[in-house]
C-alpha cells in the first residue's frame, strides 16, 4: 500500500501523480525515452532557440532578432527567478514522501516546486512565439511532452511542472516588454559592427534604423 511521508501536497495533487505513476509501471517500453526526454531533452530547447536566432537572422529586421535575442535571456531569467522561490517552498520530491512507487529519475535532496525543467520549457516557449507562431507551438509541444516526462519518471508531483510551465511563460512575457526598447538599443549598436552577420542575413536595414553615413 502507497503511504504518505508529509501532508505537505495536497491529495488532489498526490492522486494525479499516482495515477501517472500507474501509467508508468503500465509501459515499460516508454521507461528509457521518457527518463532519456526528462534529463536531456533541454539539448532540444536549445536546438529549438538556435532556429529562433536562424530565422530571425534570414528576416534581417532589428525586431525579429530582438524576439530571438530575448528568448534565451528570458530562459535564464526565468531560471534564475526560480531559484528562491524553490528554496522558500521547500517542498520533498515525491520519491522522498511516498513509498513504494515507480521512480525512473536520479533522486536528489533538490526541493520540487516549482520544476526547473518546467520553467525553463515555459520560458522558451513564450519566447519563441515571439519570434514564429510556428516554432512557437512546437516547443509549446514539447514543453507538455517535458513536463509530463518529469512527473512519469516520479522527479515531480503534477502542480510543480504547471506552476513551472507558468511561472516561466509569465516571466518571459512581462520581461520581454520591460526590456522590448534598451534591447533594440543594444542590437541597432551592434549591427554597426563586426557583429553585423550574425544579426541579419540581408543587407537591407529596418525603416526605424538610421541610414548608413555616406560620404562623397
Amino acid at each position: 500500500m502507497l503511504i504518505l511521508a508529509s501532508t505537505a501536497v495536497s491529495a488532489p495533487w498526490t492522486t494525479l501523480f499516482l495515477d501517472v505513476n500507474t501509467f508508468a509501471r503500465d509501459t515499460p517500453w516508454l521507461h528509457a525515452p521518457m527518463a532519456d526526454y526528462a534529463d536531456y531533452g533541454i539539448v532540444l530547447f536549445a536546438g529549438l532557440l538556435l532556429a529562433g536566432w536562424w530565422i530571425a537572422r534570414r528576416r534581417g529586421t532589428t525586431a525579429a532578432m530582438v524576439t530571438a535575442l530575448w528568448a534565451p535571456i528570458g530562459m535564464l531569467l526565468a531560471v534564475a527567478v526560480n531559484q528562491p522561490i524553490v528554496a522558500a517552498v521547500d517542498e520533498a520530491r515525491p520519491y522522498t514522501t511516498l513509498h513504494h512507487i515507480l521512480v525512473l529519475a536520479h533522486q536528489s535532496t533538490d526541493p520540487s516546486f516549482p520544476s526547473d525543467h518546467a520553467t525553463m520549457a515555459g520560458a522558451v516557449t513564450v519566447g519563441l512565439l515571439l519570434v514564429s507562431w510556428r516554432l512557437g507551438l512546437l516547443a509549446a509541444f514539447a514543453a507538455v511532452v517535458m513536463a509530463f516526462a518529469r512527473v512519469y519518471i516520479g522527479a515531480h508531483y503534477p502542480h510543480d511542472v504547471l506552476a513551472g510551465l507558468a511561472l516561466g511563460a509569465l516571466i518571459a512575457a512581462i520581461g520581454y516588454y520591460l526590456a522590448r526598447r534598451p534591447l533594440t538599443t543594444v542590437v541597432q549598436r551592434l549591427e554597426d559592427t563586426r557583429l553585423r552577420p550574425l544579426l541579419t542575413g540581408s543587407g537591407r536595414r529596418d525603416a526605424a534604423d538610421p541610414a548608413p553615413a555616406t560620404t562623397g
